[in-house]
């Protein structure tokens, strides 16, 4: 795997996306950008499933008119978060923050894959309800605590504190970072 990420992180492209002046600014600020879109997006949709927001509105007509937006916003972060790292991939890689993020986001996925595929398809006999199910709550819970941790971890990628060319670490750093250092 390090050898790809090497590779990757030293075709023409990724180095001159890392080095722009310009693209690499608006790259990672369209990141932030389409995040804020997405999660604030993700946060309306679940404090009505928790019934901290718009609980006269049926649930069926707030993921309706949101849902779209969500998609639009989802695609664009993905899409920007691929190139962000495909700018330096080793870095990311052995990032302990952004390996908490993706793991965090696999957690996110699937919550929001079990609320689509079984809660929500029952929407039409809890959508008027002020106080929606529990399995209903407690996704909308999930989501808003997991995006919450999704966005700080994404935030404390950018720092260096854990480095694997900072050592000495901890050992279940190194090992968590995947760190080359484990083998010396």
């Amino acid at each position: 795997m390090e050898g790809l990420l090497e590779w990757l992180g030293s075709t023409a492209w990724s180095v001159a996306l890392l080095e722009s002046f310009w693209v690499w600014p608006l790259l990672e600020s369209t990141h932030v950008l389409t995040i804020a879109l997405f999660v604030g997006i993700v946060a309306m949709n679940d404090l009505r499933l928790v019934g901290w927001a718009m609980r006269n509105v049926p649930v069926s007509q707030v993921t309706g008119r949101l849902l779209p937006w969500a998609r639009v916003g989802f695609v664009l972060m993905v899409i920007t978060g691929l190139l962000i790292f495909y700018s330096n991939p080793v870095r990311y890689y052995h990032n302990i923050f952004f390996r908490v993020k993706m793991v965090l986001l696999v957690f996110a996925g699937l919550n929001a894959f079990v609320f689509h595929r079984k809660i929500h398809r029952r929407v039409s006999e809890w959508d008027q309800d002020p106080v929606l199910p529990r399995e209903a709550r407690i996704a909308g819970a999930v989501s808003l605590v997991v995006w919450a941790f999704i966005v700080i971890a994404g935030r404390l990628i950018a720092y260096n504190w854990f480095d694997c060319d900072i050592q000495p670490q901890p050992g279940w750093l190194n090992w968590a970072s995947a760190c080359p250092t484990m083998a010396n």
